[in-house]
Order: structure tokens, then sequence, then C-alpha cells
């Protein structure tokens, strides 16, 4: 399915009735990875999943964008598809603090929160950014005299090296420095509602560390671990996924 929201085509999925749930992917995602969960959830909720602007089916922003800028577009899209209330947001790392700043700032609600995997504290970045920064003026140095192809190669395994995401989606560079770069453990303090933080013991990009940090700061939540699961909950445990899922929100 496809709408217009503040001048950008979005492309998302809609699956079932009753009480809404609205799941965030995380950057360089989309909604197809969702499908599992979106069947399970859809036969007793109205499951709505986005693709966010500048992924899978939706058009980029025009200017670089922030987590604000994201969350303000979800609170948009569903104002666009006559979404009055919404149950629970499940949100999966970027899409996590996405879901805690839109919900900080009050530009969406909901009654639930389940947080998969979710970044947002990113103060451990900021060695990463300058070590990103640094690796581009110098591989953009020493390889201007290359072809363009072994350019692209070299560029790809710079960033690997230092851990960075943004050839994920290159398009976007300018919104994935500014959204790296912004911390919402503040926000966090601020959601006052049933919430339910879900982590991989293996991930290694949102470690579990994280959630901790997260349980400690949000009220009235609680902390599970899934064992020999990584950064993508919903591929590696799909079905111990879904049974967390369905205990907090049913």
């Amino acid at each position: 399915m496809q709408v217009v929201v503040d001048d950008l085509l979005t492309n998302y999925v809609r699956r079932g009735k009753g009480r809404v749930v609205v799941i965030l992917h995380g950057w360089g995602d989309n909604s197809l990875s969702w499908l599992g969960l979106i069947k399970d959830l859809a036969t007793n909720f109205d499951v709505v999943v986005p693709d966010l602007p500048g992924f899978g089916g939706s058009q980029s922003p025009a200017t670089d964008w922030g987590l604000t800028d994201y969350g303000s577009f979800v609170g948009a899209f569903l104002q666009k598809i006559k979404v009055r209330e919404v149950y629970c947001v499940i949100g999966h790392s970027n899409g996590g603090a996405i879901a805690i700043r839109g919900l900080s700032k009050n530009l969406f609600a909901t009654d639930k929160l389940i947080l998969l995997s979710s970044a947002g504290i990113r103060g451990e970045y900021k060695g990463r950014v300058k070590a990103l920064r640094y690796a581009a003026k110098a591989g953009k140095l020493l390889t201007t005299p290359l072809p363009d192809s072994a350019k692209n190669k070299l560029r790809v395994k710079a960033y690997k090296t230092i851990g960075s995401d943004m050839l994920v989606a290159e398009h976007l560079q300018g919104t994935f420095k500014k959204v790296i770069s912004d911390d919402v453990r503040t926000d966090a303090k601020m959601i006052n509602i049933p919430t339910l933080l879900i982590y991989g013991e293996d991930d290694q990009q949102t470690p579990l560390r994280y959630g901790k940090v997260f349980h400690e700061l949000i009220k009235h939540s609680s902390l599970e671990v899934l064992p020999e699961a990584g950064h993508f909950l919903q591929l590696d445990r799909l079905d111990a996924l879904k049974s967390a899922i369905e205990g907090f929100i049913e």
C-alpha cells in the first residue's frame, strides 16, 4: 500500500483487524523482514508497518533528517492513514530510538511500547564518528588515482573496518551522521508507559548493556534476553520473539 505523507511517497504494509500495533524498522531495513511477525500478530491486531523515508519503497527526504524528523513523520503518517489510537509501538534498533524520541516529544502516542535491540545510546560512538570522518577523507586521498570500481571496494572495506552502517544506505549519509550522534537517554526517562525491552544475548550492534541502561531509565519497564540471538531478533529467534511480544501485549 502507498500514501503520500509530507510530500513523500510512503510504502507500508497493513494486515489484520483490532487494536493497532505499529512496527518501526531499523536502519537499512524495511517492512519485508517483518512479514513473519506481521502474519502472526495480524490474527488479533491491526498491524501497520511503514517503510521509513529512504528505505524500502518509500521516498528519501530532501534534507538530512534526525530522530525528531522521523518521529514527526511517524505522527503524520498515522494521521494520514487515519489511525487515531495506537495500542502498541514496536521499535527495532534505530526504530526504537525513533520511538523513544517520538513518544518523549508527544509526536505520537501509544498505550504500550516494545523496544527490540533498541539503539539510541550514542556516547560511545563519538570516537567512531571521528574515525569515520578520518577514514573517509584519508580513503578519498589515497584512492584518487584508482578506477571508480576499485575506490568503491576500498571505501566499503574501510567503513566496515570501523563498524559503520553508512553504506547500508549510502544515499542517506548526512542523515546517518545526524542519527548516530543523537542520544535518547534523556528522552527515555520521560517514557511512562508499560515497556518491554528485548535484546539478543549475542547482539554486537546494540549489545545487551544498552538494554540494561534503558531498563534503568524507563519506568515500568522489563527486560528479556533471547539466548543465541543477534541483532535481528525477527530472523534469529522468530518463535521466541513472537512468544515474548504476545505475552506482553495480549
